[in-house]
């Protein structure tokens, strides 16, 4: 069985809607191709994330908001807390990552990526950034409603991840 590993972190609410709808199109791919017995989907928030599960997953999707320009502090400590443990030891592994933003992204998508190379997994596809456009201090600390058309790029995404897992078999 294979395992996808989908880590995420939100304060509003916008990144954990975007790792559930990814997990729900994971598990829709597997379906699909027939191999719902051969795929678990492991989603669990950034704190909860410790090496063991890094080291029992064959492929990760790492789900976070920027945050002044920068990957939110508990994905970040996810990074920090893990990193050595399993380097050298998650190589070649598929990634994808699914950053929400008020109005850019691209700074947390960066430093997903640049940890991921760090690590050298290898990159399934561009970052998928969701801008909300938050910009007043009201919008930025409130609840967040992902749009549908956005949830079905996350689903896609989770997708991907699932068949390329499968399909390595």
């Amino acid at each position: 069985m294979k395992q996808l590993l989908i880590v995420w972190h939100s304060r509003t609410g916008a990144a954990r809607q975007m790792a559930e709808a990814a997990s729900r199109g994971a598990l829709a791919a597997a379906t699909e191709l027939d191999e719902a017995d051969a795929l678990h989907v492991e989603l669990r928030r950034a704190a909860d994330v410790d090496a063991d599960l890094l080291l029992a997953s064959q492929g990760f999707l790492f789900c976070a908001p920027e945050n002044l320009a920068s990957l939110s502090g508990e994905m970040k400590e996810c990074f920090d807390r893990n990193y050595y443990a399993v380097l050298d030891r998650i190589q070649g592994l598929p990634y994808a990552c699914a950053i929400s933003a008020g109005s850019d992204g691209s700074g947390a998508a960066r430093q997903v990526e640049r940890i991921c190379t760090g690590w050298r997994l290898k990159a399934l596809a561009p970052a998928l950034i969701v801008n909300l456009g938050a910009q007043t201090a009201e919008q930025i600390v409130a609840e967040k409603t992902v749009p549908e058309a956005d949830l079905n790029r996350c689903a896609e995404l989770g997708g991907l991840l699932a068949a390329t897992l499968l399909m390595a078999q």
